[in-house]
């Protein structure tokens, strides 16, 4: 795989109502999460941002349900995203400070990302589908 990410990653929207959060907890998560908190905070440096009174229909934003392809296995999965105190991987609440969560954020219908998970290595999902 080529892993040229700054020219491959595709274009993603973030709402002003959820950037100052995710600015403040990627800050936050630096010492516990180091990877993961690096990775949301070059997502929100790269993102457009919306304002929040701009309809975000078909962007992943904070509490969306999104159904995704992992590109790899080709298991489809439907997650709500979330803030990590509502964190509940049973009931399908993802983490925004998961690899997943992090990667998914802004993303629309049909757009792909790759990205380098903690352990060192690649994944790629695809967004089918954002509620």
């Amino acid at each position: 795989m080529d892993h040229d990410l700054q020219t491959r990653l595709p274009s993603i929207a973030i709402s002003t109502r959820d950037i100052e959060r995710l600015r403040h907890l990627a800050e936050a998560a630096t010492e516990r999460y180091p990877a993961t908190a690096e990775f949301l905070a070059r997502e929100i440096d790269r993102a457009e941002i919306r304002e929040s009174d701009h309809p975000m229909h078909g962007i992943v934003a904070m509490d969306s349900e999104v159904t995704f392809r992992d590109d790899i296995s080709g298991q489809a999965r439907t997650v709500t995203l979330v803030f990590p105190e509502a964190a509940d991987v049973d009931a399908g609440r993802i983490s925004i400070l998961t690899p997943i969560g992090a990667a998914l954020i802004g993303l629309s219908a049909g757009q792909t990302i790759e990205f380098q998970t903690p352990a060192g290595g690649w994944r790629s999902l695809t967004v089918i589908k954002v509620n």
